[in-house]
């Protein structure tokens, strides 16, 4: 996992608004519920929105999901919403095992397929969350900027 980023337990649920997904959550289903989110501040506070903040937020998003999608059996909720200067991206899946960073190559010195994801998600985001649920699973939660 990041050493910069913390785990904790939820005691509740969560006050981040749920958008876009019901049942199985797809990433493209993911990335324009974000999509939707920013635009609307964007209208809303009449400030343009930043292109590159917004391929960032979308990029990880996507991460966030397919990650959830291929190593914790599905996309078990999820919510975003824009709060003051960021955006707040949370995927919940069944899973109880935390995200790990895995060598991109193997021991023979050969490049891996995959196994990007969680560095990109680390990378870009400000704050990363990974929360136990109480029903079993984790929550990951990734705030980025929106300048």
């Amino acid at each position: 996992m990041c050493e910069k980023h913390r785990t904790e337990s939820a005691r509740e649920p969560s006050a981040v608004a749920r958008c876009g997904c019901v049942g199985q959550c797809k990433p493209a289903d993911a990335r324009r519920a974000v999509e939707l989110a920013v635009a609307e501040r964007c209208r809303a506070t009449h400030v343009p929105c930043d292109p590159d903040a917004l391929s960032d937020a979308l990029l990880v998003t996507s991460e966030l999901t397919t990650n959830a999608i291929l190593h914790g059996g599905g996309v078990t909720d999820f919510h975003v919403d824009v709060v003051g200067p960021g955006v707040s991206v949370s995927v919940s899946d069944g899973s109880d095992l935390l995200p790990v960073a895995v060598s991109p190559v193997d021991q023979q010195g050969r490049w891996r397929a995959g196994g990007r994801g969680w560095p990109i998600v680390c990378r870009l985001a400000h704050d990363i969350r990974v929360t136990d649920l109480p029903a079993g699973g984790k929550r990951i939660t990734a705030v980025l900027p929106l300048p």
